[in-house]
């Protein structure tokens, strides 16, 4: 299984006159890791598929923001 969230370390340079990040991070779309639409594929209800925009759950991926702290809630 993938993950959508991606990293890297980009270059910092040691001239840079502000603080380097040391880690970016980037969402990939979950159809690069699908390939073919599979028959048979399972359905959100309509109305539910409307709210998260695909008529497919395969292929839903709400944005999580990476700034965001999961222990304050």
């Amino acid at each position: 299984m993938s993950t959508n969230r991606k990293s890297y370390h980009p270059f910092a340079s040691p001239h840079d006159p502000c603080p380097p990040q040391t880690i970016k991070t980037y969402e990939t779309p979950p159809n690069l890791y699908l390939g073919f639409q599979p028959p048979g594929l399972e359905q959100f209800p309509p109305f539910e598929a409307l709210k998260k925009g695909t008529l497919w759950p395969a292929l839903y991926s709400p944005y999580s923001s990476p700034y965001k702290d999961d222990k304050k809630g």
